[in-house]
């Protein structure tokens, strides 16, 4: 018998949603997504890191330039994160939930702006510091749970 495997597809996250979904980014650039507005299944998406103008600058170069069935990696040191053009304005990023792939989709203007966060004076709201906080712990839970 072939195995089943679960697909989930997430609704296109917009600046101007009723619902809202973007929770923050963290002082280390990850995205936290409330899944379809859901406060109680939230994911962090490694998001832009980058460490001048020049390579900002690029990035959004490249982002921009993208035509569908297209994809840019955003390197990072312990994870990637791939976006994939799925259509004009419609940009998907890739996760995992409950071990199953789930698609984020974005609009251009809404995936841009969480791009910029990755400007070297940009600065998370004092509330998002709790985030980075929140995905330490994750981290070491995995790790401890890794060990047993």
């Amino acid at each position: 018998m072939p195995m089943k495997i679960s697909f989930c597809l997430s609704p296109r996250y917009r600046l101007d949603d009723e619902l809202p979904w973007l929770e923050g980014i963290d002082p280390s650039r990850h995205y936290w997504i409330k899944v379809n507005g859901d406060g109680n299944l939230t994911v962090a998406i490694p998001g832009l890191l980058v460490s001048s103008l020049d390579e900002i600058k690029q990035a959004m170069k490249q982002f921009r330039s993208l035509q569908p069935g297209e994809q840019m990696t955003l390197e990072r040191v312990a994870s990637t994160c791939k976006i994939y053009c799925i259509s004009p304005n419609c940009y998907a990023i890739e996760t995992e939930i409950g071990n199953a792939p789930v698609w984020h989709l974005f609009d251009q203007e809404t995936l841009e702006s969480l791009l910029t966060s990755a400007h070297p004076d940009w600065q998370c709201a004092p509330s998002d510091i709790d985030l980075g906080r929140k995905l330490l712990l994750r981290s070491l839970q995995q790790a401890t749970a890794n060990k047993s």
